[in-house]
């Protein structure tokens, strides 16, 4: 289903920034940031566009972290033109193998101490040792380089439609993502201030889950997480897949959000994936929270139907690897999973097992690249 609303935004075409009384109405949408538009918002207004044409590093800041994004992940994120680059008006994520630049003997005994000297070189998650690793035999130091960025210092914003152009990499347990985070965390840590998940995919081809769904490079999820801690994240309640026979690895695809005051819309390619309409209750009714008896931590918004998705939140592109949660250990891939989720050692399991899996990288080419070609934010 077209969405009409959509092709009218990006049919303005301007960014216009406020500077001009509104020739339609005052919008909802609220922005801030050094990339933010200043004064007024009309609806319909671009209030975000980015072509890469050049890599921005004021509108796109690095994270510098080991933590493995909160699921224990096997890569390093870093500030490295290996890692992230702009080709041709696109963006590519790169993953890399450390073991090439400090020899392998290094993941088993070395120490990787992130904390930079420079502010632009400061560890930005510490979490879970992400700015200082010791490597050992059975837990090395995090194998794969690659990056994260998002605009959390340049452009937060609240309520609009987002529009990104990707093209999926390819390479067994590969996990790309385009999402957002908020801001302030007003209603307390992950997940109760919430999580959008635009798009987050699996990088194997032949990734079939106990249903014979291919779970890899043909199917993309679309997420809201919400919870008032992390035992009680209800994403299930919000959790939409698309499949694509032909993979979101061959083509570019368009990634859509349309998020109001009243609900939030998943689209692929302008198509609907799936909606999110809560109830009068809100999220703590969608999700149905009242029986824990736990105390609802949006009760004082002053939209209660929308909280914790009623805050600016930031945009975030990045390319992680494996991790303990994502990849499922019951899925047939060829060749296996080199470690099980619930692996002491997962880390090294995972290199340990990497004649399964690096050749389906092919290395040289862009393949295992996540490349983007723009992200566009318009008012509503």
């Amino acid at each position: 289903m077209l969405l009409v609303p959509l092709i009218v935004l990006i049919s303005s075409g301007l960014f216009q920034g406020g500077n001009a009384a509104c020739s339609t109405s005052v919008s909802i949408t609220t922005a801030s940031g050094t990339h933010a538009p200043q004064g007024e918002i009309c609806s319909g207004d671009l209030i975000f566009e980015e072509n890469f044409d050049t890599l921005d590093m004021k509108r796109w800041q690095h994270e510098l972290t080991l933590t493995g994004g909160g699921n224990w992940e096997f890569e390093w994120y870093n500030n490295n033109r290996s890692n992230s680059f702009v080709q041709d008006g696109n963006l590519h994520i790169k993953p890399t193998l450390l073991a090439d630049e400090t020899g392998e003997a290094y993941l088993t005994s070395g120490t990787l101490d992130i904390n930079g000297g420079a502010p632009s070189e400061a560890c930005t998650n510490a979490q879970s040792y992400g700015c200082l690793r010791t490597g050992n035999a059975d837990n090395i130091i995090n194998p794969i380089k690659s990056a994260r960025l998002r605009t959390l210092y340049s452009f937060n914003f609240k309520y609009g439609v987002v529009e990104v152009r990707a093209k999926l990499p390819a390479g067994d347990w590969l996990w790309p993502a385009i999402w957002m985070l908020p801001a302030y965390n007003q209603y307390s840590g992950w997940p109760a201030s919430g999580e959008i998940d635009i798009m987050e995919s699996r990088g194997n081809k032949q990734l079939f889950n106990t249903q014979g769904v291919n779970i890899g490079t043909q199917q993309v999820g679309q997420t809201l997480h919400f919870g008032p801690n992390y035992s009680y994240n209800r994403y299930s309640y919000a959790h939409f897949e698309r499949n694509n026979e032909a993979g979101y690895d061959t083509a570019f695809h368009t990634y859509q959000l349309k998020w109001t005051d009243q609900q939030i819309t998943f689209l692929i390619d302008d198509n609907e994936v799936g909606t999110v309409s809560p109830p009068a209750g809100g999220f703590w009714e969608l999700g149905e929270l009242g029986a824990t008896g736990l105390d609802n931590p949006w009760k004082s918004s002053s939209n209660q139907r929308m909280a914790p998705f009623d805050q600016e939140f930031y945009i975030l592109l990045n390319l992680a690897v494996g991790g303990v949660s994502y990849f499922p250990d019951d899925a047939s891939n060829p060749g296996g999973k080199p470690w099980t989720n619930n692996s002491p050692k997962a880390a090294t399991d995972f290199w340990s097992g990497r004649e399964q899996w690096l050749p389906t990288w092919n290395v040289g080419t862009d393949d295992s690249h996540l490349q983007v070609d723009y992200v566009k934010v318009w008012a509503i």
